[in-house]
């Protein structure tokens, strides 16, 4: 149930807003991996067409945070602050990703960046936690205490199908936006708006919950301004259409990229809900694949596929090969 609603709100998002959508990003700084987030929304900023241009993937965070300059290309053992075969590996990233060009002085490779990374090309990011179900809440309060105490997202929102009651708005933080999603007319009903966070400030993160004691961690400014690049990053390169459709006849492409099972006649999770045990699968090929993912993404969304690019070869550089 959570899968096809969580799908249904990203297609209807990406229809209704500009926004570049991706799913199930980590929304944690102290403690990676504690907090999944289940819908990012990248609100485009001024220089967004600047970072368009550069590729469609993710851009290595630590090239992005490295010390390899635009002018003067540096030793990549002094441009990566990682271990040696790690930088040589993010340097390979970035090299590929159009992000970094390299060199060759004396046997020594040598990378630069192609262009400044536009700093603006964000203008919010938007959490949203989908539960359509509120009458099983699961660990929904304490997911969004740590969203709204973290201040990691510029918003955070709740998306539920279910009617929503004033007992349910007293459960969750005030900041937190409530939305009511119906994903078979594809509308939603903001129940209540969501109070704009202080990101640029440090945030307290909610790390474990204790009788009597509550333990935290406190994540500064900078931790937390390189943690939104970096969840920017993963959003621009990976989308939400990030599922594999399955060999079977039965399970073709929606309009809008999503797996719909023709015998139970709704969409389906290809990760847990197909395959041979399945009472409806009948062999045949993928309906659909990476390709028209691109391809939807591209035509919907301010997201660019396989954009020119910005690395250039430099006048003399010829004489380092």
């Amino acid at each position: 149930m959570e899968f096809g609603f969580e799908l249904a709100l990203c297609a209807h998002l990406e229809a209704a807003t500009d926004w570049v959508l991706a799913r199930q990003l980590g929304g944690a700084v102290a403690a990676p991996g504690s907090r999944i987030v289940d819908i990012v929304g990248l609100v485009p900023g001024p220089a967004f067409d600047e970072r368009t241009r550069i590729t469609d993937r993710t851009i290595p965070p630590k090239a992005v945070e490295s010390d390899a300059g635009v002018g003067e290309a540096v030793p990549v053992a002094e441009a990566v602050d990682a271990r040696p075969d790690r930088a040589r590996g993010i340097a390979d990233a970035a090299v590929d990703r159009g992000f970094f060009t390299e060199e060759r002085h004396g046997g020594t490779r040598y990378v630069r960046k192609a262009t400044r990374y536009p700093d603006d090309w964000v203008d919010e990011l938007v959490a949203i936690e989908n539960k359509p179900d509120l009458g099983r809440p699961g660990d929904l309060r304490r997911q969004l205490r740590v969203d709204a105490s973290l201040a990691l997202f510029d918003r955070v929102v709740l998306a539920t199908e279910s009617h929503v009651t004033g007992a349910h708005l007293n459960r969750i933080p005030e900041s937190v936006g409530v939305w009511r999603f119906r994903p078979a007319a594809g509308e939603h009903e903001v129940i209540r708006e969501a109070t704009p966070l202080d990101t640029d400030g440090p945030g307290v993160e909610l790390l474990a919950e204790h009788p009597g004691r509550t333990d935290v961690a406190i994540v500064s400014a900078d931790e937390k301004a390189e943690k939104r690049r970096r969840i920017a990053e993963r959003a621009y390169g990976k989308g939400w259409r990030t599922y594999a459709f399955p060999g079977c006849d039965n399970c073709g492409a929606t309009a809008d990229g999503r797996p719909r099972c023709a015998h139970f006649d709704r969409v389906v999770d290809p990760a847990s809900d197909c395959g041979e045990s399945c009472s409806g699968w009948q062999p045949g090929d993928p309906a659909s694949g990476d390709d028209d993912a691109a391809a939807l993404r591209d035509a919907r969304t301010p997201w660019e596929r396989d954009p020119p690019g910005v690395a250039r070869r430099q006048a003399g550089l010829d004489r380092f090969g």
